[in-house]
């Protein structure tokens, strides 16, 4: 059994250290997965407010070249000759104040330059451009994608609008932005890393992008036109691989009102998750450890047990010993009051004291018997012990007499046995010499109740006998052992003789 209790006891160890294991990893996957979700919640706040910055500059940008052309267009009116109109002082004063390197340029229907602000103007060719054709085609004003510069190879976006003679295209004005015009805005989103900044137009062509890219590029295919502007006029998204260079970002957008913008501030994906990477660091650093404490208090846990399931061991094995040395000094009592018992009978043959003191050492030997026949070395039955005591009486008197018991089952401790034996001994044997005359059909009832809620338990003898006088009543030997075998109890008691003899004590048995 305690091999048994220690080995559940190994297990046990075992499974409180699994349990502190998928204990620890639980509490690592919740700690991580709630620092991923921070994470990216904090990476999507920064992006959002990055591209609500953008968006200000997007608008900004496009209020100055929308206004720059309108102040041009008024002032130049219809071109029909260089000499007509405006100046290039007062197309200079129109685009005064906008940001960057900014060209303003007047040019016919033929796409020739009549004024301009650049000082490098060389004779180019742009009747093919976008910004000049949507104008020639009727359009009002025009904003260019992401062009490539034909007199500097700078990159570059046209703001245009269109001129009119007597209701016929007549000419454009254009005023061209670098794309150095996204620095600042750059600057002051500082997302850190490889992060970008760009306007985008509504039907998915980039207009200026920093870092600047080496060509246009058209997106209208891309997962932003085709997904999620279609969900949402603003939001974050994950981009893989960005269409430019490459680099995982993680991606804000916003259509800007009044303007034909998508402003959009692209974020370090991996920067942005750093935050989140220390985390995991810190938390595998600390659940490795845990996990390592545990491994190491599991296993001291199971050597302690395996010490104490030998010492354990060991202990039983004296117990064993000790219970089984007891039970053998138990048994040579009984055996050695025994051969007391036959040698008083031998030299006291026919002796009525012979009788008396063989029967009370019965009583004790019934002790005895109790003690190692049951392996019960602190306490024995009280019941028990009195039955047997009581019927051992009525046997050796071989008296015609019918012994009721109403007994309590109590345990009596061991060194009160004896003294209860003895005293139940000396009862019944008062009434098999003394209560019935030859003839009488005698009746001993045997009472044993309790304890009570202050420890005595009540004893009672009862015979349907002659009775006596308690007043000359002498006291002999089975008296004087009565007495102090109640004494031995820390009891008291009563005798009545009137109908019968009725014996009744207190008892203390524990």
């Amino acid at each position: 059994m305690e091999r048994q209790s220690s080995g559940s006891a190994q297990k046990f160890a075992a499974r409180a250290g699994l349990i502190a294991w998928i204990g620890f990893v639980a509490l690592a996957v919740t700690w991580g997965s709630q620092s991923y979700r921070n994470t990216v919640r904090t990476a999507q706040d920064r992006v959002v407010t990055s591209t609500q910055i953008v968006a200000t500059h997007a608008t900004w940008v496009y209020e100055l070249g929308v206004q720059a052309t309108r102040r041009i267009a008024d002032t130049v009116r219809a071109p029909r000759d260089p000499g007509y109109g405006g100046t290039v002082r007062d197309i200079a004063d129109a685009v005064e104040g906008l940001p960057g390197s900014v060209k303003a340029y007047v040019v016919d229907e033929h796409g020739r330059t009549l004024y301009s602000t650049d000082p490098g103007v060389k004779p180019i060719d742009i009747t093919d451009r976008d910004y000049f054709v949507a104008l020639k085609e009727g359009r009002s004003e025009y904003v260019s994608a992401l062009l490539i510069s034909r007199l500097n190879n700078d990159r570059i976006f046209v703001f245009s609008r269109r001129l009119e003679r007597d209701g016929a295209f007549a000419g454009a004005v254009t005023v061209s932005l670098s794309g150095d015009i996204m620095k600042p805005i750059w600057e002051s989103v500082d997302l850190g890393g490889s992060f970008t900044v760009s306007f985008i137009r509504n039907d998915g062509q980039l207009v200026a992008r920093y870092p600047e890219p080496d060509q246009g590029l058209d997106m209208s295919e891309h997962p932003l036109f085709t997904q999620y502007l279609e969900e949402a006029d603003q939001g974050t998204y994950l981009s893989e691989a960005s269409p430019v260079d490459g680099v995982r970002r993680l991606v804000g957008y916003r259509k800007v009102l009044g303007t034909p913008f998508i402003a959009v501030a692209a974020a370090d994906y991996g920067l942005l998750m750093q935050p989140f990477w220390r985390d995991m660091a810190v938390l595998a650093t600390v659940t490795v450890l845990a996990c390592l404490g545990s491994l190491a208090a599991t296993w001291r846990t199971r050597q302690l047990l395996r010490i104490q399931d030998h010492q354990s061991a060991a202990l039983q094995v004296a117990l064993e010993n000790n219970e089984f040395l007891l039970r053998e000094v138990h048994h040579r009592v009984k055996n050695n009051l025994q051969s007391v018992m036959s040698l008083i009978r031998l030299h006291m043959k026919g002796n009525e004291k012979s009788e008396a003191l063989s029967n009370r050492i019965k009583a004790m030997v019934a002790v005895h018997e109790q003690i190692y026949q049951r392996d019960s070395f602190s306490e024995v039955d009280a019941a028990e012990l009195v039955q047997t005591v009581a019927q051992n009486v009525v046997a050796a008197y071989g008296a015609d007499v019918q012994v009721k018991f109403d007994l309590t089952t109590t345990a009596v401790s061991n060194d009160r046995a004896t003294s209860l034996a003895l005293l139940i001994n000396e009862l019944v044997t008062n009434c098999m010499k003394y209560a019935f005359t030859d003839g009488d059909e005698g009746v001993v009832t045997v009472i044993l109740r309790g304890p009570g809620e202050d420890g005595f338990c009540r004893l009672e003898v009862i015979d349907n006998g002659r009775g006596f006088d308690p007043a000359h009543q002498s006291k002999g030997t089975g008296t004087r052992l009565i007495e102090g075998s109640i004494r031995q109890l820390d009891g008291s008691f009563s005798i009545e003789g009137n109908a019968g003899t009725h014996f009744s004590a207190r008892v203390r048995l524990i």
